[in-house]
């Protein structure tokens, strides 16, 4: 074969590729109905978040975006879906920091975070803040650890679920200020506070949007919050990291994923609109009246964020020998 054909053989190879590549740079945005699956019952931050998110984002590129709500298995059951979902652009996850990231090393999950979902973009975050009951005696954060070292195994911390945000935060806790608070896992926030409100538990790391109307009732005691900067919804509250803990760092996060083998271009496309509505003014000002701070990342930055929360919180499931019971 001369250097002519050889030249034209290869052109007609390489034709198809380019045009499906660019055929789908412009099936943009989907012809059919977006559909946003978020992993929780409605009602919570996530779905409050993702409703918010969604109806922007539809108005913005001329097509119904859709939240289906998949709870089941903390979030694991929607993560599998989307995993095994349609490749065209058409379905998104508001992906979560336990499924993504603690789960995998608790249990077996039939997905790899890495391998079957791509990262679009950051979403929001929150930090929980550590909250007691009056009748504990303390009044701050070094009181609390005093009172936890002067009794070992005496002093307990609810959670949502084993393997939880809100469980891993208090497990990073333990290791970090060298105490052993017992972990007492319940089936949601709701039942977790009201028997922190009847001092049947000691202490929550709660999401804030549940715990603060009871503090500001004067009913709880708050300590700390878990994020690195105060939130400007509790600026009188400190930081465990401001408290002796430097670095520490606890958030509650969500982010956009799609199936892996989403082409590029159209992940790109995603990445585009999602950050332009996280830099909505409205859009920011409404989250933020839930307690969520918008996370908008490109691409990269998303993958780089949770392969760092995967080595953080895998090596806490380790070394404080978490399992999913």
């Amino acid at each position: 074969m001369n250097k002519f054909r050889l030249r034209r053989a290869v052109a007609l190879a390489i034709l198809p590729l380019l045009l499906a590549s660019q055929g789908h740079a412009q099936d943009f945005p989907p012809k059919k109905p977006v559909t946003l699956v978020v992993g929780f019952a409605a009602g919570g931050a996530a779905d409050a978040a993702a409703r918010l998110i969604a109806k922007k984002l539809g108005e913005n590129i001329g097509q119904t975006v859709v939240v289906d709500n998949r709870g089941g298995a903390g979030g694991n059951i929607a993560h599998q879906q989307v995993a095994n979902g349609p490749a065209d652009g058409s379905m998104l996850l508001f992906g979560s920091i336990g499924p993504l990231t603690i789960a995998p090393h608790l249990m077996k999950v039939s997905y790899d975070p890495f391998k079957d979902l791509a990262a679009v973009s950051g979403g929001v975050n929150f930090p929980n803040v550590l909250v007691v009951h009056k009748g504990l005696g303390v009044k701050n954060l070094a009181e609390f650890v005093a009172l936890s070292k002067k009794k070992p195994g005496s002093v307990d911390f609810a959670s949502t679920g084993a393997g939880s945000a809100s469980h891993l935060a208090g497990e990073l806790f333990n290791q970090r200020a060298g105490i052993d608070m017992v972990h007492v896992p319940y089936k949601g926030g709701a039942p977790a506070l009201q028997d922190l409100l009847g001092e049947r538990i000691a202490s929550y790391f709660a999401a804030p949007p549940t715990a603060m109307p009871h503090v500001e009732s004067g009913r709880l005691i708050p300590l700390a919050t878990t994020g690195l900067t105060r939130p400007a919804y509790m600026p009188n509250i400190p930081t465990v990291a401001e408290s002796a803990y430097p670095g520490f760092e606890a958030l509650n996060w969500y982010a956009f994923v799609a199936p892996a083998k989403t082409p590029a271009a159209l992940l790109d496309r995603w990445n585009t609109e999602i950050v332009k509505v996280l830099n909505d003014a409205g859009v920011k000002d409404a989250l933020n009246k839930h307690g969520l701070t918008p996370q908008p990342t490109s691409r990269a930055e998303l993958t780089a964020f949770m392969k760092k929360e995967d080595v953080k919180w895998g090596a806490i499931v380790r070394e404080r020998k978490i399992t999913a019971n």
